[in-house]
């Protein structure tokens, strides 16, 4: 009579070391999400365990139309208390309340490695300041790559909290947001205060109306400081809406052109 064979079982320790790995795989590919109404219309926000992946303006909140469902490796959920708290504090930059949105980031689903250092330097552009899509190729090593700067923050996952609204052409046009979005891109620079004249075809930023810090300075200038025609890049040149704004990113006033004494007129 022929003798029953079993494999012999796998050991406790090896089976629960499967499970853990398999559990760990599912939490680090899983995002919670929720869509929310928002002044500037239905919004989708998604979070993973190491930060926020994703916020996106949602064509009539039909999550059809996400990003996120044609994102390779990921486990889409809708639920999570932690979105609905970043939700409050949206609203509460939108609505004045809030100067920062200190959210850990989980950069997922940034196109390549350039596109994530693209979003690092925008996200480093203080609240109530821009700087041009020069500058930001400049600010990675790259001033070359000005276009490709601009097709990374087109495709920004996470806009409004790695602000490329903050991101201007080189004359301060505002160009490029959310596709062709323009009128939100200023929307979003007026809450922060930031000045944008209508002209006959797009918003333009008025730097002669900004106060602007130098590449490495750590004062800010009034916009006809003698300083400012010394800048060897001039591309880097960040500007601000205000003093309170320059000054709540860490900056003193410029000791040769004095912008306490003589503030912009506004």
């Amino acid at each position: 009579m022929a003798a029953w064979w079993r494999a012999p079982s796998p050991p406790p320790d090896a089976a629960r070391a499967r499970l853990e790995s398999r559990l760990a795989d599912l939490r680090k590919r899983t995002l919670l999400y929720r869509i929310f109404p928002s002044p500037l219309g239905a919004l989708l926000i998604a979070r993973s365990e190491e930060g926020v992946s994703l916020v996106e303006y949602l064509a009539g909140g039909d999550l059809r139309h996400s990003r996120l469902l044609r994102a390779a490796g990921v486990e889409a959920i809708e639920d999570g208390a932690d979105v609905e708290a970043l939700y409050r504090e949206l609203l509460e930059y939108l609505e004045h309340k809030r100067t920062r949105l200190e959210w850990p980031l989980d950069l997922r689903l940034a196109r390549s490695d350039f596109h994530r250092r693209v979003l690092q330097v925008t996200a480093a552009i203080p609240y109530g300041a821009v700087m041009s899509y020069a500058g930001v190729a400049c600010e990675i090593g790259q001033p070359a790559a000005v276009r490709a700067v601009a097709q990374a923050l087109r495709w920004n996952p996470l806009p409004i909290v790695v602000p490329c609204h903050r991101v201007v052409g080189a004359s301060g046009g505002l160009t490029g947001y959310a596709g062709d979005r323009i009128a939100l891109k200023q929307r979003l620079l007026a809450v922060e205060g930031v000045p944008a004249v209508r002209g006959r075809d797009d918003y333009r930023i008025p730097r002669d109306a900004m106060y602007a810090r130098t590449p490495g300075s750590a004062e800010y200038c009034l916009p006809s400081c003698a300083c400012l025609g010394h800048v060897e890049h001039p591309h880097r040149i960040v500007r601000f809406a205000s003093r309170a704004c320059a000054e709540a990113a860490g900056l003193a006033p410029c000791t040769d052109c004095r912008p306490d004494l003589h503030p912009l007129a506004r």
